[in-house]
């Protein structure tokens, strides 16, 4: 038996019964393996229900922030292409070397290296750089290490709910660099935008999940959401030009709309309506209880 195979199919059948645990889609399929991992999986959830506190040493953070600033400068990290065509890739004889290679031994290569990245993505998720990576703004040499952080974080995320709440995470990120973007019109806009945009995925994700199952408990995490996110985005009102308070109204638009959207979802629900078959970028739309009558 190919003791590779075989590490990989419990892998995958690990990923999805700890994604069926956090509610999402459920598999048919069984394996032999299932009550062997049935306790990682309680294990994972439990995790998942009341993750470790994790505390980062000031004078750490520091100075591995300093130093990684450093590397990206001497290495040129960041850096465009120079304008006489693309940058030339790091160990140009290695990659030269895999057409040669037998079809089946580059197959498990690039399947080891997929792996590799994973396991990669995951640490990163929780290694010093990431926490040194943390507070860094658009123009930051490490601003790009802090978004790939994000995007592992939801590689790592198999439910529709738990994806969706991890976007709603990012929006209040974004809230927090937008503030430190205050005087830089384009950078503060910008910002607003990706806030704006992750806004509207998290919530696509969790009306969707809401009306799917229905559970209007799933909407009491977009209601939390906007009534903190409106606070503080009502916030930046008190400070900055006639153009960011403009684009700032634009945000706090977009977040009366989603609270009018939560709410009537979930009277919908309450209702008894069956699923809408309309959707716009908030997700779900439905029709009012009065007009169904």
């Amino acid at each position: 038996m190919d003791s590779d195979l075989f590490s990989r199919r419990r892998a995958e059948r690990f990923a999805q019964l700890l994604g069926e645990a956090n509610g999402g889609r459920r598999h048919r399929a069984r394996s032999r393996a299932d009550d062997q991992l049935t306790a990682l999986v309680a294990v994972g959830r439990q995790l998942s229900a009341n993750p470790p506190a994790i505390t980062v040493d000031p004078e750490f953070r520091a100075g591995l922030r300093a130093m990684l600033l450093a590397t990206a400068e001497r290495e040129g990290v960041g850096a465009s292409a120079s304008a006489g065509g693309a940058a030339v890739p790091a160990r140009r004889s290695a990659v030269t070397r895999w057409p040669v290679l037998p079809a089946v031994t580059a197959r498990r290569a690039r399947a080891r290296g997929a792996i590799l990245i994973g396991i990669t993505a995951g640490a990163v998720a929780v290694s010093g750089i990431s926490a040194a990576s943390e507070n860094a703004v658009p123009g930051d040499a490490l601003y790009g290490m802090k978004r790939s952080t994000e995007r592992a974080q939801l590689a790592f995320t198999s439910s529709d709910v738990s994806r969706g709440q991890l976007f709603l995470d990012f929006a209040r990120t974004r809230l927090g660099e937008a503030a430190e973007l205050r005087g830089d019109q384009v950078g503060y806009s910008d910002v607003l935008d990706d806030m704006d945009a992750d806004t509207r995925h998290g919530v696509r994700l969790l009306t969707g999940a809401a009306v799917q199952r229905p559970d209007p408990a799933v909407l009491d995490r977009i209601n939390t959401f906007v009534t903190a996110q409106q606070r503080a985005v009502g916030a930046l009102l008190d400070e900055g030009t006639p153009a960011e308070r403009e684009r700032t109204r634009r945000s706090l638009a977009l977040l009366d709309a989603v609270g009018k959207r939560s709410a009537a979802l979930r009277a919908a629900i309450a209702c008894g309506l069956p699923a809408p078959t309309a959707s716009d970028a908030l997700g779900p739309a439905p029709a009012t209880c009065a007009a169904a009558r």
